[in-house]
């Protein structure tokens, strides 16, 4: 069976992820960042593409201790698994992500693969995907990992791929009081056709409030009833 996918994002009220700035911009506070860390540690797996890994270097560890302690006590690694989407294999093996934490995969293309060749040999398993990036492919090979449930945090064509394909099950999206503004800056979602077009309303399941950031949960599969 496929995981369970969850969209995982931070925004400005109008809708951006990032500034167009060389430095990451922080949209959420302690108490989000600690937020994140709790759902990171409820996945199997850690989803990111390419570009946030090579724009940010994140690590995409779990960094409570006692977070840790509960997966492995619950039979499960330290950390989840951290997959990584690239297409055309340009990753630099000195980031930090290959060189701490626990399991590694980069999901690819068979060009993506060859242009790659042995540079993550001993730092992550490589697994091509064909002529192009097929996300259902990829949740399919998860699935088959025992990967029960996927958290994708990024970038806006990751997310974009994974709902325009109809294959998100949740999102969670906090919302900063902040206003970007700037066209060059990444957005949350790009242009595509997504499943049901601007008619199709998702079921909002929860709403809430860490500090000055709006935390809402979406359902994407399910209808909201509008009365």
């Amino acid at each position: 069976m496929r995981p369970h996918v969850m969209l995982s994002v931070a925004v400005s009220i109008d809708g951006y992820i990032d500034d167009a700035s060389p430095d990451r911009l922080l949209l959420s506070n302690a108490a989000d960042f600690d937020r994140v860390d709790a759902l990171r540690a409820d996945s199997d797996a850690i989803l990111i593409g390419a570009e946030t890994l090579r724009r940010d270097n994140p690590r995409l560890l779990v960094n409570s201790m006692d977070r840790r302690l509960h997966r492995v006590a619950a039979g499960k690694p330290d950390y989840p698994v951290r997959v990584i989407v690239t297409a055309g294999g340009d990753l630099d093996p000195e980031l930090r992500l290959w060189h701490c934490g626990g399991e590694r995969l980069v999901y690819t293309t068979d060009s993506g693969a060859a242009r790659l060749g042995d540079r993550l040999d001993g730092l992550a398993k490589v697994v091509s995907l064909g002529a192009a990036i097929d996300f259902g492919a990829l949740l399919d090979d998860l699935g088959q990992r025992g990967m029960a449930r996927l958290m994708v945090e990024g970038g806006g064509s990751i997310h974009t791929g994974f709902l325009s394909a109809g294959l998100a099950d949740e999102i969670w999206m906090a919302v900063a009081p902040v206003v970007v503004g700037d066209p060059a800056a990444p957005r949350f979602l790009g242009p595509a056709l997504f499943p049901g077009g601007p008619q199709h309303r998702m079921q909002l399941a929860d709403v809430g409030r860490v500090g000055d950031i709006a935390l809402l949960r979406y359902l994407p599969k399910e209808d909201s009833d509008v009365g």
